[in-house]
C-alpha cells in the first residue's frame, strides 16, 4: 500500500469516523470475553474490539499508518458486535467498522481478481432479482441432473481456494422454478386477523431457503397475521454495508423504504437475523440524507423478527410436539446483539412438547459464519466453528436450531466437519416450529 494510499485512507478515517464515538472507549475491557477472534488469537490485543478501535484513532490520529497490518485486523473481525451490549458507555463499535472498512474498500487499489470478484458479488448478482433467479435455476438443475454426484466424486472443487467443497455439501434442496416463480403477494390470516404484517423475503432467503420462507408465512398466518409481500422488495444490503459497499446498500435500502412505506402494516416480519440487524438500521445508514432520514426510521421502527411476532400473539401456548431429541440453540448474533431478540426463540422452544431443551455454554458465541467470513477468513472461521460444535457436542445435541441462513449453513458444515450427519442435523427455528404444529419431524 503506497503512501498516497494511505494519505487517502486516513484522511477518509477522519472524514466518516466518528471521532466522538471512537472517544467514548473507556479500555475497561469488558468486551474481550465476548469477542471471538481476541479468544482464538490468544488474546492479541489488536484481535478486540478495544484493539481494533484503538487502531481506528491511531489512523484517524496520525500516530498509526493505515497499513495492510491494519487493514488485516480490521478483516479480521466478524462484525458479531457481541461487544455492543456489554460496552458500559454504549460504544457502536459496528458502525466504526462499517465507515473504516468502506474508506478501505473505496480507498485501496485492489488486485484485479478480488475487483473482479467483489463486482460480481456485490453489484452484478445480490442487487438484481433475475440474477439470483438465474443462479436458482442453475443450482436446481445442478442438483436434479446428477452433476452435483459427478463434482463430488470426482474431487473437482477441491482444487479451488478456500473451503468451497465442504460449503458446497451445505447447501439445501432447491425448490423448482414453477414454485419460485409463483411466489405469494398476499396471505390470509387463518381464523380472525389480529395483526397486519408486511413480510420482508429477502434475496437468498426466498429462493435458496425458500421453504423457510413458506413455514415462517404459514406460522404467522397461523398466529392470526394478514400478510402483505411487497414485489418491489430486493436485497437489504447487509453484504455491502458489511463489505465496504455504503453506497450500494443506501441504494437497496431506499428501494426497499419505497416498498413497504405505503403498505400500512403494524409489522416489518423476517426470519434473517443477519438482514434484520441492517434493516433496523437503515436510518443510521441514511442518517445524512435529509429526504430519506425520516423514512428510514419510521421503517426501522417496525422491523421484527418473525420469533417475537409468533410469541406476542401467544403461539408458544399452542399444542406443538415432537419426537422425542435433544435440541439446542444456537444465537444469530445480528439477531440477539442487534435487534435485540433471544427470549422470545427459546421460549417458543421450550413450549415444543416431546423435545428436551438443552442451553448449550456460550451460545451466544458467534459461529463464524458472518456472511462471507468463512470464505475469506477460512482459518479463523473453522477455528471458531470447532470451539462452536464442542459446545454443541457438550450438550449431546440431536438438533441445532438457528434463526440466521449463514449461520444454519455454518452449522451444517460443522455437522460434515464432525461426520456426525446420521446422529445430527441443524434446522431453521421457522421450519422446526412447522414440524411441531403438526406434530412431525425425525427423532
Amino acid at each position: 500500500m503506497n503512501r498516497q494510499v494511505q494519505s487517502e485512507i486516513r484522511q477518509g478515517f477522519k472524514e466518516q469516523l466518528d471521532y466522538n464515538e471512537l472517544m467514548n472507549c473507556m479500555r475497561c475491557g469488558f468486551c474481550l470475553p465476548t469477542c471471538p477472534t481476541y479468544g482464538q488469537t490468544d488474546q492479541y490485543e489488536a484481535a478486540s474490539p478495544r484493539g481494533r478501535i484503538a487502531l481506528m484513532k491511531g489512523v484517524v490520529d496520525g500516530v498509526i499508518e493505515p497499513d495492510e497490518d491494519v487493514e488485516k485486523q480490521l478483516n479480521l473481525c466478524l462484525g458479531c458486535r457481541a461487544c455492543e451490549p456489554v460496552c458500559p458507555s454504549g460504544v457502536k463499535y459496528g458502525h466504526l467498522l462499517e465507515e473504516a472498512r468502506d474508506v478501505i474498500q473505496q480507498k485501496k487499489k485492489h488486485k484485479m481478481h478480488a475487483k473482479v470478484m467483489m463486482g460480481l458479488v456485490f453489484k452484478q448478482l445480490f442487487p438484481h432479482k433475475d440474477r439470483i433467479k438465474r443462479l436458482h435455476y442453475f443450482l436446481r438443475f445442478y442438483q436434479k441432473s446428477g452433476l452435483q454426484r459427478i463434482v463430488q466424486k470426482s474431487k473437482l472443487l477441491h482444487i479451488l481456494p478456500g473451503n468451497i467443497a465442504e460449503l458446497e455439501r451445505t447447501i439445501p434442496p432447491i425448490a423448482s422454478a414453477g414454485a419460485l416463480n409463483n411466489r405469494p403477494a398476499y396471505l390470509p390470516a387463518e381464523g380472525q386477523a389480529k395483526k397486519k404484517v408486511a413480510f420482508f423475503s429477502g434475496c437468498l432467503m426466498d429462493t435458496m431457503f425458500m421453504e423457510t420462507n413458506d413455514a415462517t408465512m404459514k406460522l404467522l398466518q397461523k398466529a392470526g397475521c394478514d400478510i402483505v409481500i411487497p414485489s418491489g422488495q430486493g436485497c437489504c444490503g447487509a453484504l455491502h454495508a458489511h463489505g465496504g459497499e455504503k453506497e450500494m446498500a443506501k441504494r437497496l435500502a431506499k428501494a426497499n423504504i419505497e416498498a413497504f412505506e405505503s403498505l400500512d402494516a403494524d409489522y416489518i416480519v423476517l426470519n434473517a437475523g443477519g438482514c434484520g440487524a441492517l434493516l433496523v438500521e437503515y436510518d443510521h445508514l441514511l442518517r445524512d440524507e435529509e429526504e430519506w432520514r425520516e423514512r428510514a426510521k419510521a421503517f426501522a421502527g417496525k422491523v421484527r423478527d418473525f420469533s417475537e411476532i409468533l410469541v406476542e400473539l401467544q403461539f408458544a401456548e399452542r399444542e406443538l410436539s415432537l419426537p422425542e431429541q435433544v435440541i439446542t440453540y444456537q444465537d444469530s448474533c445480528h439477531l440477539r446483539n442487534v435487534m435485540g431478540t433471544a427470549s422470545a426463540p427459546r421460549t417458543l422452544l421450550a413450549s415444543i412438547k416431546g423435545v428436551q431443551y438443552r442451553e448449550m455454554e456460550e451460545a451466544d458465541h458467534c459461529c463464524g459464519s458472518a456472511g462471507v467470513y468463512n470464505i475469506t477468513e477460512k482459518e479463523m472461521s473453522m477455528q471458531i466453528l470447532d470451539y462452536k460444535m464442542e459446545k454443541v457436542n457438550k450438550v449431546r445435541a440431536q438438533t441445532i436450531v438457528t434463526a440466521n441462513p449463514g449461520c444454519l449453513l455454518q452449522m451444517r458444515l460443522g455437522i460434515i466437519r464432525e461426520g456426525a450427519e446420521e446422529r445430527m442435523r441443524a434446522v431453521h427455528l421457522a421450519d422446526l416450529l412447522l414440524e411441531a404444529v403438526n406434530g412431525q419431524g425425525v427423532s
